[in-house]
């Protein structure tokens, strides 16, 4: 449990079940979970203030929820910002189809002049890019100019001015000749821009637009608007006054004039309860009670986006109120329902619906508006559907409290996610795990979570306490804060199918890191949790990499990177193979597996497999050719000590492994070549107060995270002078954030720096190594679901977000839990 003191000075009882109260700027946390089942279904606030910033797919993508009170009829918010209202002033194609000149071809220098002739130009409608699936116009350059030309009869009569753009990549906007906007980037969703309205003309008018691509796509679709006075009347911000983490809830407090409310979000993500665990709902508890002793008419709206039922804004969606059984319920989803038809990595769920479901008997109600219109119908008290079909509706639920005195009243309402498929596995769709057999319904799993909210939240603190004071036992304060961040964000990036074989699919998605599905270099650092508390869901994670070589699909003599690209599994997708990382990395989880569940019989059911994959460790691993690791952002690397060590570590699990399974020639034979493997390791990597990044060059340094499971798995292959050299040194490397993932540049993996700590020999080694990260999670400039990938001087975020790894911060708690056995 994570709170604002940070828990200096308290017991671990305290820690475990006292609230503290102090400013609300203070951070806990980069981002905050707030509903967090799967990577389609995970929604975030990036303030440390619920009510100043519009909640946010993990993506970045708004997936807003918004929440206001009512009290005596005088309004507050206290959760994510109101939809602005625009007006169009020149529709972008996301509206209506428009047509613009454009060129590939440098032009003339003024060419973005109103008086320019565009004779040689092209003609074409919005919106262009490189993708023939989602644009009019095909541009497949480095460079376009497009000119647009439109007329404005009343420029005073405009509000405020914003130019609506999505673009990718590098841009450059000029209105009638003056450049208004310019940057270095793209985006993934129209943003809205501040202009000078008195650019504009009266009569026609001139945009000119230059898009440069440097990576990655293309895309180019823009507009007017006119930003709207809100009309709804004031709206006050409630003053948040604390906010708690745990494993399995995020919790704020607020004060709302005369009235205190409790907000907590709650995702039952119990990895030892797969029911749980798969039931794709989240709870959202309100508790309101006076704070002044006096009788308040207090009433709450919920307003949920459409947006979480779409990729892009632009799709259209229908919604529906109805009622089932004990509840009354919102449903929302595309119009077009592209189920599965597509995988990326900056992507959002497209097909199956959003639920919004409350209670009967509380008189909640419910009803359906334009984004933008939610406010003023919850004011008005108009709660009449205005709006089915369209975009960026709004799911609105009116909760009323009635008179509510000091003695705490307590709703709740549920969100939930039916995605009718999951995940496309060898070109067979599967349902989610909650609905394999394809006899649930999605108003089944709303009616249970309704029914069992007691059990469920009971069960949920029973987690919670358990998850921290096992944290706080390993690794003290500050390594527990880090593993209850970690520990939904890590959960809610895979999710869980059956195969068609009827075994356990637990399958990550790579996030923010290419959009692989069961990518096993993410799988390996994010196993610890996993280990910990439930394996089933750890072969849940390697049965998918076994079945793709173990039938002929992948044919080569190691294990494959990744099963494709989320949510379709049905082949590697990645560009090549990394052959001694990932065949080390699925020998040493099968180790990890046995050793935690205390029976052989995974490592059985593969073992013509982990030989396969040994042997080419053996032959390829102590000394490797140029070739990949699992920081493939550092690129190519030969003879690599830390990838030599994960072949030698593989090696030696292999040979554990046969031991246990009563196969002891085989256990001796490759027993003594891990053996005979670490005194030629130690010669090559030996630079005198350290050990080197590669082989070759003594005047290099990296961490040894691969070491680590020497010691968790009792191997002792490695002799102790190693760890105590090692360790010595990073101590010598420690900048703000954390020790360098190695001698090349400042950038480093706090994933890594966790393993690197556990085999610490010292607590106050391993204080010093972790203390950085708790650093980081507080004062990163990266407002993103924990960055696992960044710079260790400033903070800053150099790639990743939202990513499974974090899990991998749970090594001193599994370390621990395997040598009590």
């Amino acid at each position: 449990m994570i709170k604002f003191n940070r828990l200096k000075g308290l017991s671990v009882l305290a820690c475990l079940i006292s609230t503290c109260q102090l400013q609300a700027q203070e951070r806990i946390a980069p981002a905050y979970p707030l509903i967090t089942h799967n990577p389609n279904f995970s929604i975030w606030s990036n303030t440390d203030e619920l009510n100043k910033s519009t909640t946010t797919h993990w993506t970045g993508a708004d997936h807003s929820l918004l929440g206001m009170i009512s009290v005596d009829g005088k309004v507050y918010r206290f959760l994510g910002k109101e939809e602005t209202r625009y007006k169009t002033i020149l529709a972008a194609a996301d509206e209506t189809p428009y047509t613009m000149s454009y060129t590939e071809t440098q032009p003339d220098a003024n060419w973005t002049s109103q008086n320019y002739k565009t004779a040689t130009w092209k003609s074409g409608q919005a919106p262009i890019g490189d993708d023939e699936k989602n644009v009019k116009t095909l541009w497949k350059s480095d460079n376009i100019w497009v000119r647009r030309n439109f007329t404005i009869q009343n420029p005073a009569s405009i509000n405020e001015l914003l130019l609506k753009l999505n673009h990718d990549d590098n841009v450059e906007v000029y209105l009638n000749g003056s450049k208004v906007y310019e940057t270095t980037g793209w985006t993934n969703s129209f943003t809205y821009l501040p202009l000078n309205k008195s650019l504009l003309k009266t009569g026609v008018n001139t945009i000119a637009i230059h898009l440069a691509n440097t990576a990655g796509g293309r895309y180019l679709d823009f507009g007017l608007v006119d930003k709207q006075k809100d009309a709804s009347g004031e709206t006050q911000l409630a003053k948040q006054t604390k906010v708690d983490i745990t494993a399995t809830s995020t919790t704020y407090a607020f004060t709302a004039g005369n009235v205190d409310l409790e907000l907590k979000f709650t995702s039952p993500l119990l990895l030892n309860d797969l029911k749980l665990l798969s039931r794709p709902v989240s709870y959202i508890t309100y508790a309101v009670k006076a704070n002044d002793g006096k009788q308040h008419a207090v009433k709450v709206l919920l307003g949920a986006s459409s947006d979480i039922a779409v990729y892009q804004p632009a799709q259209q969606v229908i919604a529906q109120r109805y009622d089932k059984g004990t509840l009354s319920v919102l449903k929302v989803g595309t119009v077009d329902q592209p189920v599965l038809q597509k995988g990326a990595d900056d992507m959002r769920i497209d097909w199956g619906y959003f639920y919004v479901a409350a209670p009967k008997n509380t008189g909640a109600t419910q009803f359906i508006t334009k984004g933008a219109d939610a406010v003023a119908a919850f004011k008005k008290g108009t709660n009449v559907s205005s709006a089915t079909k369209g975009k960026s509706l709004s799911l609105n639920t009116v909760i009323p409290f009635g008179t509510v005195g000091s003695k705490q009243v307590e709703r709740f309402v549920e969100l939930g996610y039916d995605e009718i498929f999951a995940i496309q596995y060898f070109n067979t769709n599967l349902r989610p795990w909650w609905n394999a057999g394809g006899n649930e319904t999605i108003d089944g799993q709303l009616t249970s979570a309704a029914n069992e909210y007691t059990t469920v939240m009971q069960k949920c603190t029973d987690m919670d306490k358990e998850v921290y004071a096992t944290a706080l036992k390993s690794g003290g304060t500050e390594y527990a804060h880090l593993c209850v961040l970690a520990y939904r964000q890590s959960i809610a990036a895979h999710t869980l199918v059956k195969s068609p074989d009827g075994e356990i699919l637990w399958l990550s998605k790579e996030n923010n890191s290419g959009g692989f599905i069961n990518t096993v270099d993410v799988t390996y650092p994010s196993a610890p949790l996993y280990l910990i508390y439930n394996p089933e869901l750890m072969k849940g994670m390697l049965t998918g990499i076994f079945y793709f070589s173990e039938s002929g699909k992948y044919p080569h003599p190691w294990a494959a990177h990744d099963l494709g690209t989320y949510p379709k599994a049905n082949g590697q997708t990645y560009g090549e193979p990394m052959p001694v990382e990932e065949s080390g990395n699925m020998i040493i989880l099968v180790a990890a597996i046995t050793k935690a569940q205390g029976n052989t019989d995974y490592a059985k059911k593969h073992w013509k497999t982990l030989t396969t994959w040994v042997d080419y460790l053996v032959k390829d691993g102590l000394d490797p050719k140029t070739q990949l690791c699992t920081d493939d952002f550092a690129g190519h690397l030969a003879r690599n000590a830390n990838l030599s060590v994960k072949a030698i570590v593989g090696i030696g699990c292999y040979a554990q492994l046969a031991e246990q399974l009563g196969e002891q020639e085989t256990a001796k034979k490759y027993r003594a070549i891990a053996e005979s493997m670490v005194p030629k390791w130690i010669e090559m990597a030996d630079a005198g107060d350290h050990y080197a990044l590669t082989f070759d060059n003594k005047n290099t340094w990296s961490q040894k995270y691969n070491l680590v499971w020497d010691k968790v798995l009792d191997l002792n292959l490695f002799p102790q002078k190693v760890y105590d050299t090692e360790t010595k040194y990073y101590l010598t490397k420690i900048n703000k954030f954390g020790i360098p993932l190695d001698s090349r540049k400042t950038y480093t993996k706090n994933d890594w720096i966790a393993w690197t700590a556990t085999f610490a020999p010292q607590k106050e080694q391993f204080d010093a190594l972790i203390k950085p990260l708790y650093v980081h999670a507080l004062e990163t400039p990266s407002r993103v679901p924990l960055n696992d990938f960044y710079d260790s001087e400033t903070g800053i975020r150099e790639n990743f977000k939202g990513r499974s790894v974090v899990g991998g911060f749970y090594m001193k708690v599994l370390a621990d839990k395997l040598h009590s056995k």
